[in-house]
């Protein structure tokens, strides 16, 4: 955080304010913003902070209050301030900033509405306008959901415009030259005659000026930045070790501390016995916490060794204790009522009564997030306030629990936000932090620095539920003339909001999520999600409902597709009803050469989901070899409709194919007694760059609205996958993992 620390702990200023020689810029474009707080603690010299711009005698900075977690925001932020700031990149200072309401997430909500992204009608966009409202009141600074370019991209351009707008009025008034008559290049501002006045020496004097409430966006035809690839701004440091993750945070006199909690998940301890470990070497103090105990040490290392020799009386599972027990909720559920039926167009019982029906059910397992940066938190609670590290995808919830625990006043809380070594919605989860705080509590005036070990990472996750699907359908000549698709799985938007605090009011569309909003043209179309009971602990994970829903709902057109002997996506396209969809389908088709023969032994398969607004298409192609299956060459087609960087835009969707084929290969999380087996690497594997395909990736722009790609190149590339598979070797694979099926290279 660097130097965000030397201009404030706590909080932020919302209209532009000069003090001693620096000056802020920033857009506000709400009528009463949350709250006006003059900063507190600012060094001398240091200017003031509005939410997203700072220009002082150290040049410029833009707070960009989203989460880094590997997917390249901070560099597509930054760019946004930067095309407008007429200023390159490499000028711009990039600070995540501390917790504040004055960043919520505006656009969250609108995915748990009753729209399809695609509904573009009065009805859909008021409401979409409408959930603002409450986004703001709650003031959840959250990064998620592919949101944050979305969120942003008006945002930061009208911060970065304004910025420029008073620098520009400041130039004209210290040189009595109309301001028309001005530019600004390189951050400068420059006369007609050729004079420069850098954006510092104009910056206090700028500061007296009222920055534009709706300034001037540059055209896209004027864009110099965005539009185009740009080198990540934290590229050198990740490249060099000189990056400063979570996990890196170093602190005078910090001590280190490790947990270990019921392995019957959310449920209490009995008691312990810690007398082995209290003698052992490094061990300063053993702390009950919520649910278990932790050891603080004088490194990681004596803590994790320390509370290995803990023995613990665990309460046991309150939940069924096998896979298989769980399972049957899921199954159960398919006979209680519906928690949602989004869609139901035509009279599907008819249609089916009268038809020839296909049926089938489809089924995923639990997956854990496994990032690569286990678990950690650092805090120091001294001096009457708190200061917490933490890689996390929700500050502002990070301080609601703190102030919980320690009774501290929220301002008096300070939370800073390093890099992530992977995030997927694990981080939206703070139980990591809670507990950090619990010994920082424990251990006031020291700063403790609390890691997980790998193996209670992956044993006490928030897992991406289990997922089953039942559909019955009629097919045409040429395509499906009735479908039935029944989804069920715990509800995965319901228990986060709920642990946040929200009860969630209404049916839980995580469960149908990109399943009954697909642009497919079915007659008789109903999607009915049901909602298994929630007592194994579930929540975000990349891609979220749309992870499994694409498996269930491309699998399902793929089988539709080949029991009437018709090309798969083909018949796809002559489905489709939404023009930039069917551009996709079409430039995957093309990209991969689907309509030319294959050598033998080998085949394609393909997948489509609209998923967070990006209709994807995803063509894979396999070959056998001795036995096995290797995945050759990989497609991918998105339409963003506005795409700001095209090689990070690639990056994401390569990356998040990697991630859906990993969970469709070999992701499984299982359950024996109440526990998760599996605790580590070698048993909960992630695909290696020798398994990684070719990949080729066009990236579309016909969309209405500017998206983000965070998550939808995972949702296509199981069904993808599995539909080659069944061209390659005819077996229809409706179970996941597929390597409970089939052997891969």
């Amino acid at each position: 955080m660097g130097k965000l620390g030397t201009i404030t702990r706590r909080t932020f200023l919302i209209s532009a304010v000069a003090i001693t020689g620096g000056v802020v810029f920033g857009y506000w474009k709400y009528k009463q913003p949350h709250g006006n707080p003059l900063l507190k603690d600012i060094d001398e010299g240091a200017g003031a902070l509005t939410p997203y711009v700072l220009i002082d005698q150290n040049g410029i900075s833009i707070v960009a209050p989203r989460a880094e977690m590997g997917q390249g925001i901070h560099t597509t932020l930054a760019a946004m301030v930067a095309e407008e700031l007429d200023v390159t990149l490499e000028q711009v200072n990039v600070l995540h900033g501390p917790a504040s309401k004055a960043y919520f997430n505006a656009v969250f909500m609108e995915d748990g509405l009753p729209f399809a992204s695609l509904d573009e009608s009065g009805l859909a966009e008021g409401a979409r306008s409408f959930t603002e409202i409450p986004a703001k009141l709650i003031g959840m600074q959250l990064t998620g959901g592919s949101t944050s370019t979305y969120d942003h991209y008006d945002k930061m351009r009208t911060a970065g415009a304004a910025a420029r707008e008073s620098l520009l009025q400041a130039a004209a008034n210290k040189t009595g030259i109309d301001v028309g008559s001005l530019s600004t290049s390189n951050g400068k501002v420059i006369t007609p005659e050729g004079k420069e006045l850098t954006y510092n020496e104009l910056a206090s004097a700028a500061a007296e000026i009222e920055p534009s409430a709706e300034p001037a966006l540059k055209p896209r035809s004027e864009w110099k930045l965005l539009g185009k690839s740009q080198d990540r701004v934290d590229i050198i440091p990740k490249s060099t070790g000189t990056a400063e993750f979570g996990v890196d945070i170093d602190l005078p006199n910090m001590l280190y501390a490790t947990v270990k909690v019921n392995p019957n998940l959310l449920n209490p301890m009995n008691s312990f016995d810690a007398s082995k470990a209290e003698s052992m070497r490094g061990v300063k103090k053993i702390i009950e916490i919520e649910n278990g105990i932790a050891v603080v040490a004088t490194n990681s290392w004596y803590a994790f060794q320390a509370i290995k020799a803990i023995e613990c009386d665990w309460v046991p599972a309150n939940y069924p204790v096998s896979t298989d027990g769980l399972r049957q909720l899921v199954v159960d559920s398919f006979e209680g009522w519906s928690n949602s039926k989004n869609r139901n167009d035509g009279d599907v019982d008819d249609a089916l009564e009268n038809g020839e029906v296909i049926s089938g059910e489809y089924e995923v397992p639990f997956l854990a997030h496994a990032t690569m940066e286990p678990m950690n938190a650092t805090a120091w609670l001294h001096d009457g306030q708190l200061d917490i590290w933490a890689g996390n995808q929700i500050p502002t919830q990070v301080v609601i629990d703190a102030k919980k625990i320690t009774g501290l006043s929220e301002e008096n809380i300070n939370v800073k936000t390093p890099l992530m070594g992977g995030g997927f919605g694990r981080r939206a989860e703070i139980d990591f932090v809670k507990q950090a705080v619990q010994i920082a509590k424990e251990m006031e005036g020291v700063p403790v620095k609390m890691t997980w070990t790998r193996e209670e990472d992956t044993t006490h996750d928030y897992y991406r539920p289990l997922a089953m699907a039942r559909f019955e359908a009629v097919m045409g000549e040429t395509a499906p003339t009735a479908i039935d698709l029944k989804l069920a799985a715990s509800g995965v938007f319901g228990a986060q909001f709920g642990r946040w605090g929200y009860p969630l009011a209404g049916p839980d569309n995580s469960i149908v999520q990109a399943a009954w909003d697909q642009p497919y043209g079915v007659e008789n179309y109903r999607v009915t999600g049901y909602k298994a009971e929630t007592i194994f602990p579930v929540m975000f994970w990349r891609s979220v409902g749309a992870s499994q829903n694409a498996f269930f709902h491309e699998s399902m057109i793929d089988e539709l597709a080949h029991a009437k002997g018709l090309d798969p996506l083909q018949m796809r396209l002559d489905m489709m009803t939404d023009e930039p969809s069917k551009k996709v389908l079409e430039k995957v088709r093309d990209m991969s050469n689907w309509n030319q023969s294959l050598p033998e032994g080998h085949a394609r398969g393909v997948g489509f989901c609209l998923s967070f607004g990006v209709p994807t298409a995803q063509v894979i192609e396999i070959a056998e070899q001795s036995g096995k299956i290797k995945i050759v060459n990989a497609y991918i087609v998105a339409d963003v409709g506005i795409a700001l960087d095209p090689r990070n835009i690639e990056a994401q969707l390569t990356g998040g194919m990697l991630f859906g084929l990993t969970a469709a290969i070999m992701g499984e999380i299982t359950i024996t007694d109440g526990k998760v087996d599996q605790t580590n690497f070698h048993n909960y594997n992630s695909i290696r760059m020798n398994q990684s395909p070719n990949f080729e990736v066009a990236i579309l722009e016909n969309g209405s609205k500017i998206k983000g790609v965070g998550e939808p190149g995972t949702p296509p590339a199981a069904p993808a996958l599995s539909n080659a598979i069944f061209a390659l070797t005819g077996k229809r694979i409706r179970k996941l993992p597929l390597n409970k099926e089939v052997d891969f290279a």
